[in-house]
């Protein structure tokens, strides 16, 4: 009996009781619309199959121009049409598990400069979508049915960098809500700044100057660490990743760190581990791949490593239990799987690929 029981134990740890531990993947692309994969996070492989023929093993597909950026809030998908006229838009969703409903479409295309919009979050009530050639920032109210109400505020951004090839216009890049409610901060390209908007209700206002970041940082993607205490910014041009203190809408300067160490100018993502103790960087335009920082209780970060991936990686994104991180590589057409070390914060490449025409955004919500 006790053999029996010991046999059963061990085939119950292998296979878990026959259940996987699956996750939806959403890959976003350069392409005619988005697509939805099952992502099996115990083995870092997709496991779903399909019949889109463009995008092997997907099994839902939103049609859209150009989905370049998406915020998943649950069954909610808002995604950005990253077109360079009016056609621009931003897309509204609902994700059933099977597939796709479009809910509504707004247009970011407007006078006063909305084109290319290539980021989109929501706090739930709120949406913010930056507009990166029309150089704007544009912010709209959310239905209860998660509808996308007509644009509410429109704020341009401004410049004053020092790279008149690239800080000549307005450029916004990134928009979060931070972790108090209280306060919308963005991130002003072209003029090496985080802007600020104060959130009051469903409602936008106040605009003022978080921090200023160093000439020539062009700062392009923004995040806040668990506590909601520290704020970081990458700057696509300087390849620099600064840190900030945060309290009550204000921020405090504290450590500039090193990532691209090539001076490529084509720095573009940040994430930090699910256990916070790990920050990656992707890097693109020479040298392409994923700096890695270690952090101190302080927010603080030191250089841990680098991995090299395939061509131009844009976007990438961590599994919620910190086992893998999918890297978006735009020109090698393919997602790329990396396993992930807990403990030294190191990136291995398992050879594994979910391939597809111009990938640049990963994301993940958990399988029904």
């Amino acid at each position: 009996m006790k053999k029996i029981l010991c046999l059963i134990g061990i085939l119950a740890a292998a296979v878990s009781c026959g259940k996987r531990d699956l996750l939806t993947l959403f890959v976003g692309t350069y392409s005619d619309g988005f697509y939805a994969y099952e992502f099996d996070s115990a083995t870092g492989e997709v496991v779903s199959e399909g019949d889109f023929p463009e995008a092997a093993g997907a099994f839902a597909k939103a049609p859209m121009p150009n989905p370049s950026y998406l915020s998943v809030e649950g069954s909610r998908v808002y995604a950005v049409s990253e077109m360079p006229d009016s056609s621009a838009a931003v897309y509204a969703w609902r994700f059933g598990g099977n597939g796709f409903d479009l809910v509504n479409v707004q247009p970011t295309g407007l006078p006063g400069g909305g084109e290319d919009p290539c980021y989109v979050s929501t706090n739930g009530t709120l949406l913010a979508v930056a507009n990166y050639t029309g150089g704007t920032l544009g912010v709209y109210r959310l239905a209860e049915n998660g509808a996308i109400a007509p644009l509410d505020s429109l704020l341009v951004s401004g410049t004053g960098g020092p790279d008149l090839s690239r800080q000549e216009t307005p450029h916004v890049h990134c928009a979060v809500f931070t972790p108090d409610g209280k306060h919308l901060l963005f991130s002003e390209f072209s003029a090496d700044e985080v802007g600020r908007l104060d959130v009051v209700g469903q409602h936008v206002s106040q605009y003022g100057r978080a921090a200023s970041l160093p000439a020539d940082f062009g700062p392009r993607h923004l995040l806040f660490d668990a506590s909601g205490k520290h704020f970081y910014a990458i700057g696509e041009l300087s390849g620099d990743v600064a840190v900030f203190d945060y309290a009550a809408g204000a921020l405090r300067l504290k450590q500039v760190v090193k990532a691209d160490r090539v001076n490529a100018r084509g720095a573009a993502d940040i994430h930090f581990s699910p256990d916070g103790k790990f920050l990656y960087a992707s890097l693109r335009l020479q040298n392409d791949g994923i700096a890695i920082f270690s952090v101190a209780p302080d927010g603080t970060l030191t250089e841990a490593g680098y991995q090299r991936t395939g061509v131009h990686p844009r976007n990438f994104n961590i599994t919620p239990d910190g086992k893998w991180v999918l890297v978006a590589c735009r020109d090698n057409n393919a997602v790329e799987i990396y396993s992930r070390s807990a403990d030294t914060g190191l990136l291995q490449d398992t050879g594994r690929r979910v391939t597809l025409e111009k990938p640049v955004f990963v994301g993940f919500a958990q399988a029904d």
